[in-house]
Formats: C-alpha cells, structure tokens, sequence
C-alpha cells in the first residue's frame, strides 16, 4: 500500500513513517505545507491512502481541497481533539489523535483495508462540505481561523471588515477581536456575497451591517466608522466612490 504523509511537524512526520513502516505501508513521500501539497497532487499520481494533518504550516490542510479533487482515501491526525472527531467516525473517515499509538494507528489501517470501497474517490471539498458543515451556496458563510491550538468558526454576519496589514490579512469581528486569515484580499472579493460586503480600497473589505457613519473626507474620498473597529481610519479610495453609493443604494 502506498501512504502519503503531510505534517509541519518533521520530528512528527519521521516518527510516523517509522511506524508505518513496521505495518509494511510504504511512504512515498512526506510533505509540510497547503502549498507544497497541491503542486504534489498536481504533478504526482495520488497514493493509497494520506495521512493528513488539520494545521499546516501555511494554513488548514482543507485548503488543499479547495485546488485539487483528492483521490485517495484520508486518516487525519490531529491534536484537535474536540474537533468534529465524531463527524470523522459518522462519515467513515477515520482519524488518529497525536500522540499517535501503534495499536490505534493498526487499527486505522484495518478500518481501510475492510472499507475500501467506502475510501474509494477520497475526499472532496462536497464530502468536508458535509462534514463540517461549510457552505455550499456561491458565497462564504462562514470561515475557519486557529486560535492556539484550537479551531473557531466565524460566521459572516459576525465579521465587521477585513483588512489587509503587514501583508496579511486579517478578519476583524463585531465582539472586537481579530484573527489572522490564509488568503487573499482578492480572493475573498470572489467569495464575499457583494450584496453583503465590498471593498473600499487595496486594503480593506467592509461589511454594510457594520457600518455607522459615513463621512465626507479630503480628495473627494469617503471615511467610515465601522461597529467595534477603530484600529486605522477606513478610507472609501476617490475611484471607489461611485460604485460605494451604488452599493449603498
């Protein structure tokens, strides 16, 4: 059986294939990041079964679901143990919580090996769709940030912007919180529903529900005052000016 491991954790990872390898799976390669993994299953014919871990180094692995129709059959592992473990279990995707164990892990292989054909066609982003419950509509509902070592959930109808600092980005919350988010300005502009949000500048995206007041600034320009959000003035740029009334309207 050929197994695929993707783990930011290296001592993790090597600690991993020494065991698989005493249950004869041969590991053909061992991977660390969202970004590194895609163009591995873009170039690489996909394995028996991946063991997957839930952080990356860049990112959730889901992510990789999001570029690439997996094809294997998916062991995830994960120090998350209050995270959808039961989910797991009721959608025949099975799951190893670190430190993993080699009775648990012989266990996980035995599950595959009499489930073949429920493993068969891996994992798509429709199958974690249903798992987790994420949105399957045009437009996000909801997003997936780390806390320590945990996972949250924010729905859309909480955030008041998004706002791009230090070239990152970051979602900022009506309860006055912000989180870091793996992805781009850009790429939330397509995901966005743009009844909902719209982005005023090269930084920032605004939530309509979040704005209070609207003030006339210099070079024709527009100044928000946003719900919960006074980290830096929220400048509408002068070109953006039009189309913002319109949105508005």
């Amino acid at each position: 059986m050929q197994a695929l491991i993707i783990e930011d954790e290296k001592p993790s990872a090597r600690r991993l294939q020494r065991m698989l390898e005493k249950q004869k799976v041969n590991v053909i390669a061992t991977l660390h990041a969202v970004e590194e993994a895609t163009e591995w299953f873009l170039q690489n014919e996909h394995p028996d079964i991946i063991f997957l871990d839930i952080q990356l180094s860049d990112g959730l692995s889901f992510e990789i679901f999001e570029n690439v129709e997996i094809r294997s059959a998916i062991i995830f592992t994960t120090a998350y143990d209050e995270y959808a473990l039961k989910a797991f279990k009721l959608n025949s995707v099975d799951y190893l919580l670190k430190p993993i164990d080699d009775e648990e892990l012989a266990a996980a292989l035995q599950k595959f090996y009499n489930n073949s054909a429920a493993f068969k066609g891996g994992l798509s982003m429709q199958n974690l769709q249903s798992i987790f419950n994420l949105p399957t509509s045009e437009y996000r509902k909801r997003f997936t940030v780390q806390i320590g070592q945990h996972i949250k959930l924010i729905n859309v109808e909480e955030i008041s912007c998004f706002c791009s600092e230090n070239k990152s980005t970051y979602i900022h919350t009506l309860d006055k919180r912000h989180y870091p988010l793996e992805i781009s300005l850009e790429k939330l502009e397509n995901e966005l529903n743009p009844e909902n949000f719209f982005r005023i500048n090269r930084q920032s995206i605004v939530n309509i529900s979040a704005i209070e007041d609207i003030i006339a600034y210099s070079n024709s320009r527009l100044r928000l005052s946003l719900k919960s959000y006074n980290d830096f003035p929220l400048i509408v740029s002068r070109e953006k000016v039009k189309d913002f009334k319109q949105w508005l309207s």
